[in-house]
């Protein structure tokens, strides 16, 4: 056996930012380095970010990452890092004459080994994912190589992400072309109870590889997409051996104990991959005698988050990496005294610290005594930054020249109050962060250009009922601080607006259940509607109401106009809003009950 200590670099690069995620794998390297490391592995395009979605269209963007991939390679060795090789991800391109329905440049989504000043092998994903939020077909072609280097008498191979999550294909191959280690960069999205089947996917292609696997995911937040970390490495038995934490950056630094290389000869040869297709194995040696034997440090393994705790986390993450890759200073939202302003401010504080959080308090002529009273107690609490904006003579203003009565009386209401966020946003710099949740979005209980106009919706994909779980788990964690809490003494959000009815507060004793059914019967509806695509036949054999179903389904369907113009937010279930699902607005297909 021969020991190995390797790195994986699980870290949050920025799209397009190459220059900027260039000098981080230097410093993460060159940490990696410093505590003896003799491999370092980081994320899926790393180098450019994660996705990068129509850039790789753009030759110039192509040309810039194989450029800085070089140019990598060589400041590594300028900067006496040379010696610790790297395996990184970045965009390059396969050497195809165009065709129709091919992506321009036959870009590929590529990882490559850097060593002693040279880019030493390149491979590239082969599987490209065309489901859920990845439409990789649009971007780039597949490739058809597996690399493996010898590393202190160690074969290492390589794979991307996706090759893990099909059979067939590269990771198919690694048994029969007897690697002792198998590592995978990784750019894989984080969404509820994902990472207990990561972890059984990564033990089960470990067993069939036959070789120790490293599983390097990246973090951090990009537009709707969050990405956990939660970077892994198991034994050739499945058995978890270390493990990264979720939702921080992390250098993951494990001492493997691994088999010696049993094939002598390098150059390459052909296998067939099980899934129609023929793999390239390459060869090269990078060094082929195992280290002198030496004391490893103890592994760690990061305890895993709890389900309410993840997605709170991932939340708050979401926001920071937001505001902060897109260069706002400060947001801003509307306060009042509801539940789902109140936990959005809280997400918000936490991201980025109250003092850059700034509320505005709008009563109208409906508002309650309480709503206001709640408001003001969470500024108290929390340390925000609050102004009072009454509306009631602005809404008197416009009524003086435009007769509005009913529901166009109440979106007024609504639009005002997005109007006055959106003047000080303009006026102050601030990100205006819509408060919405995903029940409300679902059935259209949102006002256009009102309460759904703003920059990022950080409880976009967070049912009602999953809005009141994380607020009650928020506030048990009072006096707390870590990564995703800021440590307020006392619970950041007033019991009542947690306990009090939620309304609108658009009418006189208005009330959300005038309208809807209580939102714990509406969410599981909703959840088998738009997460598991049940037609009505089906949500009735499940047990839903049939005339909820043909009401529920009629104002989902209707709208979906109103979505399209929603802003992002962080994408948490299998199916959000947004990139997960994809419906034509002009759609006369209706789901008929039996």
């Amino acid at each position: 056996m021969a020991q190995l200590r390797i790195a994986l670099a699980q870290t949050n690069p920025a799209v397009g930012d190459l220059a900027a995620n260039a000098d981080r794998l230097v410093e993460w390297t060159r940490r990696a380095t410093d505590r003896g490391a003799h491999l370092v592995v980081f994320t899926e395009m790393f180098l450019t970010g994660y996705p990068v979605e129509d850039l790789v269209l753009r030759t110039s963007f192509v040309e810039a990452s194989i450029a800085a991939i070089e140019a990598l390679a060589v400041r590594l060795a300028d900067e006496g890092l040379g010696g610790t090789p790297v395996v990184v991800g970045y965009v390059d391109r396969a050497n195809l004459a165009p065709r129709v329905g091919q992506p321009k440049g036959a870009p590929l989504d590529a990882a490559a080994l850097l060593h002693r000043g040279r880019v030493v092998l390149r491979t590239a994903k082969h599987h490209l994912p065309n489901y859920g939020v990845f439409d990789e077909y649009r971007y780039f072609v597949r490739g058809d190589r597996l690399p493996i280097f010898r590393l202190r008498g160690v074969d290492v191979a390589i794979a991307v992400c996706e090759d893990l999550w099909q059979e067939g294909g590269p990771v198919s191959v690694v048994a029969e072309a007897g690697a002792g280690l198998l590592v995978v960069p990784n750019a894989s999205p984080y969404e509820r109870e994902k990472d207990d089947v990561r972890l059984a996917l990564v033990s089960r292609r470990a067993r069939e590889a036959g070789c120790a696997l490293a599983y390097a995911n990246q973090v951090g937040g990009q537009d709707e997409l969050v990405f956990d970390g939660d970077s892994l490495i198991v034994s050739a038995s499945g058995q978890l051996v270390a493990r990264a934490a979720q939702f921080a950056e992390e250098l993951l630094i494990t001492d493997l104990e691994l088999p010696e290389a049993r094939f002598g000869g390098l150059g390459t040869f052909e296998v067939e991959a099980g899934d129609g297709t023929v793999i390239t194995v390459e060869r090269e040696e990078l060094s082929a005698f195992p280290v002198e034997p030496y004391s490893p440090e103890p592994p760690s393994i990061a305890a895993h988050l709890e389900d309410t705790a993840e997605v709170y986390s991932a939340l708050v993450l979401a926001v920071r990496d937001y505001v902060r890759k897109n260069g706002f200073q400060s947001v801003i939202l509307g306060l009042s005294g509801g539940i789902d302003s109140a936990l959005t401010a809280t997400i918000a504080s936490d991201a980025i610290g109250p003092e850059r959080v700034h509320a505005a308090l709008m009563p109208s002529r409906y508002s309650s005594e309480h709503s206001l009273s709640d408001a003001r107690e969470l500024v108290d609490r929390q340390g925000i930054n609050a102004r009072v904006v009454p509306i009631s003579g602005i809404v008197d203003g416009f009524e003086k020249e435009i007769e509005l009565t009913g529901l166009a009386a109440e979106n007024l209401q609504a639009r005002v109050r997005g109007m006055i966020l959106m003047g000080l946003s303009n006026q102050h710099g601030h990100l205006v962060l819509t408060t919405g949740n995903k029940s409300e979005l679902a059935v259209g209980y949102s006002t256009l250009y009102g309460d759904s106009a703003g920059g990022f919706a950080p409880i976009k994909d967070v049912l009602k009922t999953l809005v009141w779980e994380l607020s009650r788990w928020r506030n048990a964690q009072a006096g707390r601080s870590g990564e995703f809490l800021y440590g307020f003494a006392r619970p950041p959000i007033p019991e009542n607006s947690i306990e009090k009815e939620p309304s609108a507060e658009l009418r006189p004793d208005q009330r959300d259940t005038d309208s809807l059914p209580e939102y714990n019967v509406l969410d599981r509806l909703l959840d088998d509607y738009v997460e598991k695509d049940m037609g009505s036949t089906e949500l009735i054999a499940a047990g839903h109401d049939p005339a909820l179903v043909a009401r529920i389904i009629r104002l989902v369907d209707l709208a979906e106009y109103k979505r399209r113009q929603y802003p992002p937010g962080p994408k948490i279930t299998p199916k959000n809003f947004g990139r997960d699902r994809r419906l034509p607005i002009t759609n006369r297909w209706r789901e008929t009950t039996p």
